[in-house]
């Protein structure tokens, strides 16, 4: 009978032990170090609003005051004075649409139908507890994984050379296994601005712990793996929003994404002038199949008085990402890419991924089926806009996506179709 009784004992006080452990997880998941952390993740990102916007698609719009905005956290920032202005402008674009077809810009967000931001403000989308919780950790919310872009280094030391041959000097090996690609590019030397029309889709079969984005890049550096990146567009990421829609993007880094670098205004840097277009905010009407077509416009360039980099939709000047952050970015880029981007885990193994890019379906399929960048143009030392005469086509995974550069002739204005469906028949 003693022996029960220890035996009992022993055992409650195990069930105890568990138990105590169990519950001292939760506390500390919900009140430790981690909470902490999401805590001071969230202070730094959510300012103190003015006014806030409860849009109809659940997103919260905070309106920050212009001067206490998160750009100016960045060390480098500290004693930035604001540009309100570019003191260039990229140009005018006439607009032309692939096959003759018809689309209509999208000028405006969702998220203004339910009010506006006074004078002074910027829209910021307020970042939850939730969101902050899918990151790995609260340091990578919003941050993209290192990458390497190897044909750089042949670039660098072919300066001035347009013609170079991206698909001889491309390494596919040297890619991380994460991220799947499919774009054109133009090489050279001084690229002061480029631009495109993207039209927008909502991708499907986006997975929950991936991304799908169409956008434009503008790239310099020193090496491959240590380059300096802008790039704008549209994107679908549930890992960061928390949903499946559509949303406008930008993201950055000085340093092939190791260390520096976020979308949007998850970190310290960008910083936005304009009251009336949120960063993040859901995109709508998309472009569906054999029906009307939706585009944005995405320009970028630079103000060489000051070094900074300006972005703007053609309706709206956003802002810019300031010289200060970049070395060689500051004074001109030497790549320019269009196409789209996947981000996922499943990436070049078996299974892959089902996230598709685009509208999902294959480049070939053309107008008002596949996605697509038009009114390309790039701006140089010339400081003549025109569309660039020589650009390479490249994808990472040509049996998930795909690119068609079309012209109607030889060295004509140039159109490019991209995407793909992910795993297929053809990408198991």
């Amino acid at each position: 009978m003693i022996c029960l009784e220890k035996e009992r004992e022993t055992t409650k006080m195990r069930s105890f032990l568990i138990m105590f452990v169990i519950l001292f997880g939760f506390y500390n998941e919900a009140y430790g170090k981690g909470s902490l952390d999401i805590d001071m993740k969230l202070k730094a990102l959510n300012k103190p609003a003015l006014k806030t916007i409860k849009s109809q698609d659940g997103d919260i719009i905070d309106c920050i005051d212009i001067y206490k905005q998160h750009a100016f956290d960045h060390p480098a920032l500290r004693n930035h004075k604001i540009q309100m202005k570019p003191s260039v402008e990229f140009g005018e674009t006439e607009t032309k649409i692939p096959n003759n077809g018809s689309a209509q810009q999208i000028t405006s967000q969702i998220w203004s139908k339910s009010g506006d931001c006074p004078d002074g403000t910027i829209p910021v989308r307020r970042v939850s507890r939730e969101d902050i919780r899918r990151a790995s950790s609260p340091s990578h919310f919003g941050r993209k994984t290192p990458h390497r872009y190897s044909y750089l280094d042949n670039a660098l030391q072919h300066k001035g050379n347009f013609n170079f041959t991206v698909k001889e000097k491309i390494n596919r090996a040297s890619f991380p296994t994460n991220r799947s690609e499919a774009f054109i590019v133009a090489l050279g030397y001084n690229f002061l601005g480029a631009r495109s029309d993207l039209n927008v889709w909502n991708p499907p079969r986006v997975q929950p712990n991936d991304y799908s984005t169409g956008q434009i890049w503008l790239l310099a550096g020193v090496s491959s793996d240590n380059f300096e990146s802008i790039e704008a567009g549209w994107m679908v990421n549930p890992g960061v929003f928390g949903d499946y829609r559509t949303r406008f993007f930008i993201s950055w880094t000085s340093d092939g994404y190791q260390n520096t670098g976020c979308i949007n205004l998850l970190c310290s840097g960008f910083v936005q002038t304009n009251k009336n277009f949120a960063l993040g905010a859901t995109i709508e009407p998309v472009s569906r199949s054999s029906q009307e077509q939706y585009f944005i416009s995405v320009n970028v360039f630079l103000d060489p008085n000051n070094g900074n980099w300006w972005l703007n939709t053609g309706i709206n000047v956003i802002g810019y990402w300031p010289g200060e952050l970049f070395s060689s970015l500051k004074h001109s880029a030497i790549a320019v890419q269009w196409g789209g981007e996947v981000y996922s885990p499943n990436m070049l193994q078996k299974p892959h991924t089902e996230t598709s890019m685009g509208s999902g379906q294959w480049a070939d399929y053309l107008y008002a089926e596949a996605c697509y960048h038009t009114n390309l143009r790039i701006k140089d030392n010339s400081l003549q806009i025109k569309y660039p005469k020589y650009l390479n086509e490249y994808a990472d995974e040509s049996d998930c996506y795909t690119t068609r550069l079309y012209r109607k002739t030889y060295m004509s204005e140039p159109y490019l179709y991209f995407g793909g469906p992910g795993r297929s028949r053809f990408c198991p």
